[in-house]
Protein backbone atom coordinates (compact mmCIF):
# COMPACT_ATOMS: atom_id res chain seq x y z
CA UNK A 1 0.00 0.00 0.00
CA UNK A 2 1.45 3.34 -0.87
CA UNK A 3 2.12 5.42 2.74
CA UNK A 4 2.28 8.70 3.17
CA UNK A 5 0.69 11.07 5.90
CA UNK A 6 -1.43 14.49 5.95
CA UNK A 7 1.26 16.54 6.60
CA UNK A 8 2.83 16.03 3.28
CA UNK A 9 -0.21 17.74 1.47
CA UNK A 10 1.04 20.60 3.89
CA UNK A 11 -1.32 22.96 6.14
CA UNK A 12 -4.75 24.38 5.01
CA UNK A 13 -5.93 21.82 2.96
CA UNK A 14 -9.46 20.23 3.28
CA UNK A 15 -10.67 17.28 4.00
CA UNK A 16 -14.63 15.91 3.98
CA UNK A 17 -17.20 13.84 2.51
CA UNK A 18 -20.14 14.75 0.36
CA UNK A 19 -23.86 13.26 0.21
CA UNK A 20 -26.46 14.82 -1.39
CA UNK A 21 -30.22 15.20 -0.58
CA UNK A 22 -32.27 12.61 -2.91
CA UNK A 23 -29.64 9.79 -1.86
CA UNK A 24 -29.65 9.64 1.51
CA UNK A 25 -32.39 11.96 3.36
CA UNK A 26 -35.85 9.89 2.69
CA UNK A 27 -38.82 11.04 4.14
CA UNK A 28 -40.17 12.32 0.81
CA UNK A 29 -43.93 12.50 1.98
CA UNK A 30 -42.61 14.30 4.91
CA UNK A 31 -43.28 18.20 6.20
CA UNK A 32 -44.69 19.40 3.27
CA UNK A 33 -42.07 18.02 0.82
CA UNK A 34 -43.08 18.03 -2.98
CA UNK A 35 -42.10 14.92 -5.63
CA UNK A 36 -38.95 15.60 -7.09
CA UNK A 37 -38.10 14.43 -10.80
CA UNK A 38 -35.95 11.63 -9.82
CA UNK A 39 -39.36 10.72 -7.05
CA UNK A 40 -41.11 10.48 -10.77
CA UNK A 41 -38.27 8.75 -12.17
CA UNK A 42 -37.65 5.94 -9.99
CA UNK A 43 -41.41 5.20 -9.51
CA UNK A 44 -41.97 4.84 -13.61
CA UNK A 45 -41.36 1.35 -14.07
CA UNK A 46 -38.85 0.35 -16.27
CA UNK A 47 -36.14 3.41 -15.33
CA UNK A 48 -34.37 1.44 -12.84
CA UNK A 49 -32.77 -1.99 -13.32
CA UNK A 50 -33.42 -2.88 -9.91
CA UNK A 51 -37.17 -0.91 -9.54
CA UNK A 52 -35.83 0.75 -6.11
CA UNK A 53 -36.57 4.62 -5.20
CA UNK A 54 -35.44 6.97 -2.58
CA UNK A 55 -38.41 6.88 -0.37
CA UNK A 56 -36.51 5.69 2.36
CA UNK A 57 -32.59 6.16 1.73
CA UNK A 58 -30.85 5.99 4.60
CA UNK A 59 -33.37 8.25 6.13
CA UNK A 60 -31.16 10.80 6.53
CA UNK A 61 -33.67 13.01 7.38
CA UNK A 62 -34.07 10.78 11.06
CA UNK A 63 -30.96 10.42 11.81
CA UNK A 64 -28.64 13.33 10.58
CA UNK A 65 -27.41 14.50 14.03
CA UNK A 66 -25.91 10.59 14.54
CA UNK A 67 -24.89 10.63 10.74
CA UNK A 68 -22.77 13.66 10.84
CA UNK A 69 -20.98 12.81 14.09
CA UNK A 70 -19.27 9.88 11.86
CA UNK A 71 -17.25 13.02 9.94
CA UNK A 72 -16.46 14.16 13.00
CA UNK A 73 -15.04 10.66 14.33
CA UNK A 74 -13.00 10.68 11.01
CA UNK A 75 -11.40 13.49 11.96
CA UNK A 76 -12.78 15.22 9.17
CA UNK A 77 -13.42 19.00 8.49
CA UNK A 78 -15.72 19.64 5.58
CA UNK A 79 -19.74 18.49 5.92
CA UNK A 80 -20.54 18.96 2.42
CA UNK A 81 -24.68 18.34 1.52
CA UNK A 82 -27.35 19.43 -1.01
CA UNK A 83 -30.36 21.15 -0.29
CA UNK A 84 -33.59 19.86 -1.78
CA UNK A 85 -35.86 22.21 -3.49
CA UNK A 86 -38.86 20.68 -3.17
CA UNK A 87 -38.45 20.19 0.66
CA UNK A 88 -37.78 24.31 0.71
CA UNK A 89 -40.01 25.15 -2.37
CA UNK A 90 -42.74 22.23 -2.93
CA UNK A 91 -44.79 24.58 -5.26
CA UNK A 92 -42.02 25.32 -7.11
CA UNK A 93 -42.03 29.09 -6.34
CA UNK A 94 -43.51 30.26 -3.41
CA UNK A 95 -44.47 30.56 -0.35
CA UNK A 96 -41.59 28.81 1.36
CA UNK A 97 -41.85 25.50 3.13
CA UNK A 98 -40.48 26.58 7.03
CA UNK A 99 -40.62 23.36 7.51
CA UNK A 100 -38.43 22.20 4.54
CA UNK A 101 -35.61 25.01 5.99
CA UNK A 102 -35.51 24.34 9.63
CA UNK A 103 -34.34 21.04 8.68
CA UNK A 104 -31.38 22.06 6.74
CA UNK A 105 -31.02 24.80 9.64
CA UNK A 106 -30.91 21.63 12.07
CA UNK A 107 -28.09 20.29 9.68
CA UNK A 108 -25.93 23.26 9.46
CA UNK A 109 -26.36 23.48 13.60
CA UNK A 110 -25.72 20.04 13.86
CA UNK A 111 -22.45 20.61 11.38
CA UNK A 112 -20.98 23.75 13.28
CA UNK A 113 -21.52 22.12 16.67
CA UNK A 114 -19.11 19.79 15.75
CA UNK A 115 -16.62 21.50 14.37
CA UNK A 116 -17.37 20.79 10.71
CA UNK A 117 -17.47 23.17 7.97
CA UNK A 118 -20.63 23.02 5.85
CA UNK A 119 -20.52 23.29 2.19
CA UNK A 120 -23.73 23.81 0.68
CA UNK A 121 -24.58 22.21 -2.88
CA UNK A 122 -27.77 24.76 -4.30
CA UNK A 123 -29.27 21.80 -6.00
CA UNK A 124 -27.73 18.13 -6.76
CA UNK A 125 -30.17 17.03 -9.76
CA UNK A 126 -33.54 16.42 -7.51
CA UNK A 127 -35.43 19.59 -9.24
CA UNK A 128 -39.14 19.79 -8.12
CA UNK A 129 -41.63 17.55 -10.55
CA UNK A 130 -44.08 20.50 -10.87
CA UNK A 131 -41.19 22.78 -12.66
CA UNK A 132 -42.83 22.86 -15.92
CA UNK A 133 -43.50 18.78 -15.41
CA UNK A 134 -39.44 18.42 -15.09
CA UNK A 135 -38.51 19.75 -17.75
CA UNK A 136 -37.00 22.61 -16.32
CA UNK A 137 -33.40 22.16 -18.07
CA UNK A 138 -34.86 22.61 -21.69
CA UNK A 139 -36.76 25.78 -20.94
CA UNK A 140 -35.03 29.27 -20.50
CA UNK A 141 -37.31 30.96 -18.27
CA UNK A 142 -37.59 28.28 -15.75
CA UNK A 143 -34.24 28.04 -15.49
CA UNK A 144 -33.87 31.66 -15.22
CA UNK A 145 -36.37 31.63 -12.14
CA UNK A 146 -34.94 28.66 -10.20
CA UNK A 147 -31.42 30.21 -10.35
CA UNK A 148 -32.96 33.82 -8.63
CA UNK A 149 -35.24 31.50 -6.21
CA UNK A 150 -32.16 29.46 -4.92
CA UNK A 151 -29.60 32.56 -4.53
CA UNK A 152 -32.51 34.24 -2.73
CA UNK A 153 -34.00 31.70 -0.37
CA UNK A 154 -30.67 30.94 0.64
CA UNK A 155 -29.13 34.35 0.88
CA UNK A 156 -32.08 35.14 3.10
CA UNK A 157 -32.11 32.29 5.12
CA UNK A 158 -28.60 31.00 5.48
CA UNK A 159 -26.82 34.20 4.79
CA UNK A 160 -25.80 35.26 7.75
CA UNK A 161 -23.41 31.61 8.12
CA UNK A 162 -20.06 33.06 7.61
CA UNK A 163 -18.84 29.48 7.98
CA UNK A 164 -20.89 28.40 5.19
CA UNK A 165 -18.88 27.58 1.69
CA UNK A 166 -21.44 27.73 -1.27
CA UNK A 167 -21.33 25.79 -4.90
CA UNK A 168 -23.93 26.76 -6.74
CA UNK A 169 -24.60 23.56 -8.63
CA UNK A 170 -23.68 19.86 -8.54
CA UNK A 171 -23.40 19.96 -12.69
CA UNK A 172 -26.60 18.72 -14.12
CA UNK A 173 -26.27 15.30 -15.34
CA UNK A 174 -27.27 16.67 -19.31
CA UNK A 175 -25.93 13.74 -20.60
CA UNK A 176 -27.45 11.49 -18.87
CA UNK A 177 -30.91 13.10 -18.19
CA UNK A 178 -31.23 14.84 -21.33
CA UNK A 179 -29.77 13.19 -24.25
CA UNK A 180 -29.36 9.57 -23.20
CA UNK A 181 -32.82 9.28 -20.82
CA UNK A 182 -31.09 7.09 -18.15
CA UNK A 183 -31.32 9.43 -15.25
CA UNK A 184 -34.39 11.85 -14.85
CA UNK A 185 -36.16 13.34 -16.47
CA UNK A 186 -35.74 10.46 -18.84
CA UNK A 187 -35.32 13.31 -21.85
CA UNK A 188 -33.58 12.13 -24.77
CA UNK A 189 -31.92 13.05 -28.24
CA UNK A 190 -30.08 16.95 -28.80
CA UNK A 191 -33.14 18.55 -28.93
CA UNK A 192 -33.46 18.58 -25.62
CA UNK A 193 -29.56 17.87 -24.89
CA UNK A 194 -28.46 21.29 -26.47
CA UNK A 195 -31.06 24.15 -24.53
CA UNK A 196 -30.29 21.99 -20.98
CA UNK A 197 -26.97 23.04 -21.77
CA UNK A 198 -27.05 26.13 -22.12
CA UNK A 199 -29.71 26.97 -19.45
CA UNK A 200 -27.73 25.66 -17.47
CA UNK A 201 -24.81 26.93 -17.77
CA UNK A 202 -26.83 30.38 -17.44
CA UNK A 203 -27.86 29.32 -14.25
CA UNK A 204 -24.69 28.76 -12.72
CA UNK A 205 -23.50 31.94 -13.93
CA UNK A 206 -26.77 33.34 -12.50
CA UNK A 207 -26.52 31.71 -8.99
CA UNK A 208 -23.20 32.80 -8.63
CA UNK A 209 -24.57 36.74 -9.29
CA UNK A 210 -27.24 36.24 -6.61
CA UNK A 211 -25.53 34.44 -4.06
CA UNK A 212 -22.73 37.08 -4.65
CA UNK A 213 -25.10 40.74 -3.95
CA UNK A 214 -26.70 38.87 -1.26
CA UNK A 215 -23.81 37.13 0.43
CA UNK A 216 -21.05 39.52 -0.82
CA UNK A 217 -18.04 37.35 1.49
CA UNK A 218 -18.99 34.25 1.11
CA UNK A 219 -16.75 31.64 -0.54
CA UNK A 220 -18.86 30.63 -4.15
CA UNK A 221 -17.98 27.53 -6.25
CA UNK A 222 -19.11 25.81 -8.79
CA UNK A 223 -18.88 21.98 -9.55
CA UNK A 224 -17.82 19.97 -12.64
CA UNK A 225 -18.51 16.49 -12.93
CA UNK A 226 -15.58 15.57 -15.02
CA UNK A 227 -12.76 12.71 -16.67
CA UNK A 228 -9.75 12.85 -18.39
CA UNK A 229 -10.34 12.16 -21.82
CA UNK A 230 -7.71 9.31 -23.67
CA UNK A 231 -7.78 8.36 -27.39
CA UNK A 232 -7.44 4.96 -27.66
CA UNK A 233 -4.62 4.97 -30.54
CA UNK A 234 -2.48 7.12 -32.49
CA UNK A 235 -4.87 8.08 -35.80
CA UNK A 236 -5.65 11.47 -36.26
CA UNK A 237 -9.26 10.33 -36.11
CA UNK A 238 -8.59 8.65 -32.49
CA UNK A 239 -7.67 12.22 -31.32
CA UNK A 240 -10.44 13.59 -33.04
CA UNK A 241 -13.17 11.79 -31.32
CA UNK A 242 -11.03 12.01 -27.79
CA UNK A 243 -11.04 15.97 -28.30
CA UNK A 244 -15.03 16.10 -28.91
CA UNK A 245 -15.25 13.68 -26.00
CA UNK A 246 -13.00 16.29 -24.09
CA UNK A 247 -15.60 18.97 -25.17
CA UNK A 248 -18.52 17.12 -23.68
CA UNK A 249 -16.72 15.96 -20.53
CA UNK A 250 -15.19 18.20 -19.67
CA UNK A 251 -15.01 21.96 -21.34
CA UNK A 252 -18.62 22.19 -22.21
CA UNK A 253 -19.76 24.28 -18.84
CA UNK A 254 -15.86 25.27 -17.77
CA UNK A 255 -14.98 27.45 -20.28
CA UNK A 256 -18.70 29.60 -20.76
CA UNK A 257 -18.11 30.16 -17.22
CA UNK A 258 -14.64 31.13 -17.56
CA UNK A 259 -15.50 34.14 -19.76
CA UNK A 260 -14.02 31.45 -22.82
CA UNK A 261 -17.83 30.92 -24.40
CA UNK A 262 -18.77 27.76 -25.86
CA UNK A 263 -16.01 24.82 -27.02
CA UNK A 264 -17.46 24.64 -30.52
CA UNK A 265 -14.40 25.48 -32.62
CA UNK A 266 -13.61 21.80 -31.44
CA UNK A 267 -16.62 20.30 -32.17
CA UNK A 268 -18.77 21.72 -34.76
CA UNK A 269 -22.38 20.26 -33.60
CA UNK A 270 -22.43 22.62 -30.85
CA UNK A 271 -22.65 25.51 -33.17
CA UNK A 272 -26.69 24.47 -32.95
CA UNK A 273 -26.76 25.95 -29.71
CA UNK A 274 -27.03 29.41 -30.84
CA UNK A 275 -30.62 28.85 -31.74
CA UNK A 276 -30.87 28.90 -27.76
CA UNK A 277 -28.48 32.05 -26.97
CA UNK A 278 -30.43 35.48 -26.92
CA UNK A 279 -28.46 39.09 -27.01
CA UNK A 280 -25.99 39.53 -23.85
CA UNK A 281 -25.90 35.88 -23.35
CA UNK A 282 -22.73 35.21 -23.71
CA UNK A 283 -21.03 37.44 -21.26
CA UNK A 284 -23.93 36.27 -18.67
CA UNK A 285 -22.43 32.90 -19.09
CA UNK A 286 -19.50 34.07 -17.00
CA UNK A 287 -19.02 34.48 -13.29
CA UNK A 288 -15.56 34.54 -11.04
CA UNK A 289 -16.15 31.91 -9.10
CA UNK A 290 -13.72 31.34 -5.94
CA UNK A 291 -12.97 27.87 -6.78
CA UNK A 292 -13.79 25.07 -9.15
CA UNK A 293 -15.00 21.59 -7.91
CA UNK A 294 -14.12 18.32 -9.44
CA UNK A 295 -16.03 15.03 -9.01
CA UNK A 296 -14.54 12.75 -10.72
CA UNK A 297 -13.98 8.56 -10.56
CA UNK A 298 -12.60 7.54 -14.30
CA UNK A 299 -11.57 8.31 -17.19
CA UNK A 300 -12.85 7.49 -20.62
CA UNK A 301 -10.92 6.01 -23.55
CA UNK A 302 -12.48 6.63 -27.28
CA UNK A 303 -12.01 4.83 -30.39
CA UNK A 304 -13.36 6.64 -33.77
CA UNK A 305 -16.91 5.64 -34.36
CA UNK A 306 -18.50 6.54 -38.00
CA UNK A 307 -21.72 5.59 -36.70
CA UNK A 308 -21.83 7.82 -33.98
CA UNK A 309 -21.86 11.88 -36.11
CA UNK A 310 -21.40 14.69 -33.70
CA UNK A 311 -18.58 13.37 -31.75
CA UNK A 312 -17.51 10.85 -34.11
CA UNK A 313 -15.94 8.17 -31.46
CA UNK A 314 -17.49 5.79 -28.80
CA UNK A 315 -16.03 5.20 -25.27
CA UNK A 316 -14.00 1.68 -25.23
CA UNK A 317 -16.30 -0.26 -22.23
CA UNK A 318 -14.25 -0.41 -18.86
CA UNK A 319 -14.01 -3.93 -18.81
CA UNK A 320 -12.21 -4.25 -22.16
CA UNK A 321 -9.37 -2.17 -21.48
CA UNK A 322 -7.19 -4.90 -19.94
CA UNK A 323 -7.51 -2.79 -16.01
CA UNK A 324 -6.41 -5.27 -13.06
CA UNK A 325 -9.94 -4.39 -10.77
CA UNK A 326 -13.23 -2.77 -12.00
CA UNK A 327 -15.31 -1.59 -8.97
CA UNK A 328 -19.19 -2.65 -8.79
CA UNK A 329 -20.04 0.01 -10.67
CA UNK A 330 -18.36 -1.95 -13.69
CA UNK A 331 -15.54 1.09 -13.63
CA UNK A 332 -11.72 1.13 -14.49
CA UNK A 333 -9.35 2.13 -11.45
CA UNK A 334 -7.10 3.91 -12.58
CA UNK A 335 -5.42 6.67 -10.44
CA UNK A 336 -3.62 8.78 -12.86
CA UNK A 337 -7.08 9.58 -14.07
CA UNK A 338 -6.91 12.32 -11.30
CA UNK A 339 -3.85 13.51 -11.89
CA UNK A 340 -4.13 14.22 -15.59
CA UNK A 341 -8.03 16.07 -14.88
CA UNK A 342 -5.60 18.18 -12.28
CA UNK A 343 -3.46 18.74 -14.43
CA UNK A 344 -5.61 19.94 -17.44
CA UNK A 345 -8.14 22.13 -15.33
CA UNK A 346 -5.50 24.35 -13.94
CA UNK A 347 -4.04 25.04 -17.18
CA UNK A 348 -6.99 27.61 -17.74
CA UNK A 349 -6.02 31.18 -15.89
CA UNK A 350 -9.12 31.73 -14.51
CA UNK A 351 -9.09 29.27 -12.23
CA UNK A 352 -8.16 29.97 -8.84
CA UNK A 353 -8.63 26.97 -6.89
CA UNK A 354 -9.48 23.34 -7.27
CA UNK A 355 -11.29 20.85 -4.66
CA UNK A 356 -11.62 17.58 -5.07
CA UNK A 357 -15.42 17.52 -4.06
CA UNK A 358 -16.36 14.13 -4.97
CA UNK A 359 -13.89 10.64 -5.62
CA UNK A 360 -14.25 7.46 -4.62
CA UNK A 361 -15.50 3.53 -5.52
CA UNK A 362 -18.06 0.71 -5.06
CA UNK A 363 -17.19 -2.44 -3.20
CA UNK A 364 -18.76 -5.87 -2.65
CA UNK A 365 -18.73 -4.51 1.28
CA UNK A 366 -20.45 -7.38 3.67
CA UNK A 367 -20.81 -6.87 7.55
CA UNK A 368 -19.16 -9.39 9.72
CA UNK A 369 -20.64 -8.94 12.77
CA UNK A 370 -19.63 -5.30 13.97
CA UNK A 371 -17.07 -4.69 10.94
CA UNK A 372 -16.23 -4.25 7.23
CA UNK A 373 -13.42 -4.73 5.82
CA UNK A 374 -13.10 -3.15 2.52
CA UNK A 375 -9.11 -2.94 1.52
CA UNK A 376 -10.20 -2.34 -1.56
CA UNK A 377 -11.15 1.18 -0.50
CA UNK A 378 -8.56 1.99 1.57
CA UNK A 379 -5.96 1.24 -1.72
CA UNK A 380 -8.32 3.18 -4.02
CA UNK A 381 -7.76 5.99 -2.05
CA UNK A 382 -4.15 5.95 -1.30
CA UNK A 383 -3.74 5.47 -4.96
CA UNK A 384 -5.85 8.41 -5.65
CA UNK A 385 -4.09 10.93 -3.07
CA UNK A 386 -0.82 9.88 -4.60
CA UNK A 387 -2.07 10.99 -7.76
CA UNK A 388 -3.16 14.52 -6.01
CA UNK A 389 -0.07 15.24 -4.18
CA UNK A 390 1.81 14.78 -7.39
CA UNK A 391 -0.44 17.25 -8.68
CA UNK A 392 0.19 19.34 -5.93
CA UNK A 393 3.90 19.57 -5.75
CA UNK A 394 3.99 19.98 -9.50
CA UNK A 395 2.17 23.63 -8.72
CA UNK A 396 -1.26 22.53 -9.40
CA UNK A 397 -3.55 25.02 -7.02
CA UNK A 398 -5.24 21.53 -5.27
CA UNK A 399 -7.06 22.53 -1.86
CA UNK A 400 -8.98 20.05 -0.64
CA UNK A 401 -10.00 16.04 -0.97
CA UNK A 402 -14.06 14.87 -0.34
CA UNK A 403 -14.68 11.48 -0.87
CA UNK A 404 -17.84 10.18 -1.95
CA UNK A 405 -19.70 9.42 0.20
CA UNK A 406 -20.29 9.27 3.79
CA UNK A 407 -23.17 6.91 3.71
CA UNK A 408 -23.53 4.42 1.05
CA UNK A 409 -26.81 5.58 -0.11
CA UNK A 410 -29.16 5.21 -3.48
CA UNK A 411 -27.05 4.97 -6.05
CA UNK A 412 -29.27 6.49 -8.31
CA UNK A 413 -29.98 4.48 -11.49
CA UNK A 414 -28.36 1.89 -9.99
CA UNK A 415 -30.41 1.41 -7.03
CA UNK A 416 -28.67 0.50 -3.97
CA UNK A 417 -26.59 -2.33 -4.99
CA UNK A 418 -23.16 -0.04 -5.28
CA UNK A 419 -22.09 0.57 -1.59
CA UNK A 420 -19.59 4.09 -2.41
CA UNK A 421 -19.73 4.65 1.74
CA UNK A 422 -17.04 4.97 4.38
CA UNK A 423 -19.96 4.03 6.30
CA UNK A 424 -22.22 1.12 6.18
CA UNK A 425 -25.62 1.28 5.75
CA UNK A 426 -27.43 -2.20 6.66
CA UNK A 427 -31.09 -0.89 4.60
CA UNK A 428 -33.54 -2.81 6.50
CA UNK A 429 -32.27 -2.37 9.58
CA UNK A 430 -30.69 1.28 9.22
CA UNK A 431 -27.88 0.48 11.20
CA UNK A 432 -24.71 2.06 10.78
CA UNK A 433 -20.69 0.67 10.66
CA UNK A 434 -17.92 2.38 9.97
CA UNK A 435 -15.83 0.56 7.77
CA UNK A 436 -12.13 -0.09 7.78
CA UNK A 437 -11.57 2.59 5.21
CA UNK A 438 -13.79 5.12 7.42
CA UNK A 439 -10.70 4.49 10.69
CA UNK A 440 -8.11 4.44 8.00
CA UNK A 441 -9.30 8.05 7.39
CA UNK A 442 -9.52 8.92 11.18
CA UNK A 443 -5.57 7.60 11.66
CA UNK A 444 -4.60 9.39 8.57
CA UNK A 445 -6.06 12.53 9.13
CA UNK A 446 -5.22 12.09 13.09
CA UNK A 447 -3.74 15.57 14.87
Amino acid sequence: MTTFSKDVFGPGGLWGVASAAYQIEGAVNEDGRSPSIWDTFSHTPGNLKTGENGDVACDFYHRYHDDIAFIREMNMQVHRFSLAWPRILPGGTGPVNQKGLDFYHRVIDRTLELGLQPWVTLIHWDLPQCWRQGAAGTNRDICGLVSQLRGKVCSMSFGGLDQATWNVASRCPTVLGYMQGTHAPGRRGFGNFLPAVHHAALAQAEGGRVLRAHVPDAQIGTTFSASYVQPAGPTWLSRMAAANYDVIANRLFLEPALGLGYPWKTTPFLLALQRYIRPGDMERLAFNFDFIGLQTYFRQLVRFDLLNPGTWGREVPHAERGSKELTEMGWEVWPENIYRLLKQFAAYKGVKRIIITENGAAFPDKLEGEQVHDPQRIQFVQDHLAQVLRAKQEGVPVEGYFYWSLLDNFEWAEGYRPRFGLVYVDYPTQKRVLKDSGKWFRAFLAN
